[in-house]
């Protein structure tokens, strides 16, 4: 459990982290720079082989490269113009609805139904006239997208998982939603992903965010059963919310802290129900 939320510590701390040098490189800049670290950082480690795979596998791998580029982007897209909370909230409604459509379970509908009620709560307030009360309609939007993506990339994680060895297959991922950011980040940061400084801390992200993170989990799921570790990361709005909260400064309301505590027990509880029919 300790390293689950430890990992979830590290991924929104990071993400905090890119939010203070968004001025800097942008937001497809970093995602850039987070991205390239990372890849370079996993295939060193790594050192996959490129040679032995079906077409088939190399489109698995393409796939999930994609998600994870799409995944990245719309999320870090959507922290520079919304709060990490409410992002996060927001996010995780991706991996509800998997659940949800995974199960065709009817208690599941009434789970979603809990989470509809805190993405409601979430833009109720605040007026603006556009849905989404005080936050940004198109950061919300980007969060919506990025959990979308977010869907994707569970459902090609397992199945890149299984067609390469250890962590082969995400090292190449990685690769593929480096090279895929590469040219957005150029286009919007330039030569600003060369300053020193700039790279010094894309790199802190990438290991807050991707390295630190996926070592948890790893190690993480080797003492504990996947379903457990679900449950433990629809913590995430949570802790997104603490880490906005203290390195960035964006306090919540008491709506706010309702509405992220109906998504977390909306996910929870659909976790909860899967596993039960697994059990079953």
């Amino acid at each position: 459990m300790a390293l689950v939320i430890s990992a979830g510590i590290s991924v929104q701390f990071g993400a905090a982290l890119a939010v203070m040098i968004m001025p800097r490189a942008g937001a497809a800049g970093v995602v850039t720079l987070r991205l390239a670290a990372a890849a370079l950082v996993l295939l060193l480690l790594c050192r996959p082989k490129v040679r032995g795979y079906s077409r088939s596998d190399w489109g698995t791998v393409l796939a999930f490269g994609v998600a994870m580029a799409g995944m990245n982007g719309l999320f870090y897209q959507s922290i520079d113009r919304i709060p990490l909370g409410p992002a996060v909230t927001l996010e995780v409604l991706g991996p509800l609805a998997l659940s949800v459509i995974v199960s065709r379970r009817l208690v599941n509908v009434l789970w979603a139904g809990l989470a509809l009620g805190g993405v409601v709560l979430l833009s109720g307030h605040g007026g603006g006239g556009l849905g989404f009360g005080s936050l940004d309609p198109l950061g919300a939007a980007f969060a919506l997208g990025a959990g979308a993506m977010w869907a994707a990339y569970i459902v090609f994680s397992a199945r890149t998982g299984r067609r390469f060895p250890q962590a082969d297959g995400l090292a190449l991922a990685m690769a593929v939603a480096a090279v895929i950011s590469l040219p957005l980040g150029i286009a919007e940061a330039g030569s600003a992903l060369l300053v020193p400084s700039t790279l010094a801390l894309g790199v802190g992200v990438a290991v807050l965010s991707s390295v630190l993170p996926y070592t948890l989990e790893l190690l993480a799921l080797r003492r504990m059963p996947a379903p457990t570790f679900a449950i433990l990361m629809s913590l995430e709005p949570a802790i997104a919310a603490a880490a906005g909260f203290l390195v960035l400064n964006q306090a919540m309301s008491a709506l706010d802290a309702l509405a992220i505590a109906l998504v977390i027990a909306a996910s929870m509880g659909a976790v909860r129900s899967q596993i039960r029919k697994k059990a079953a």
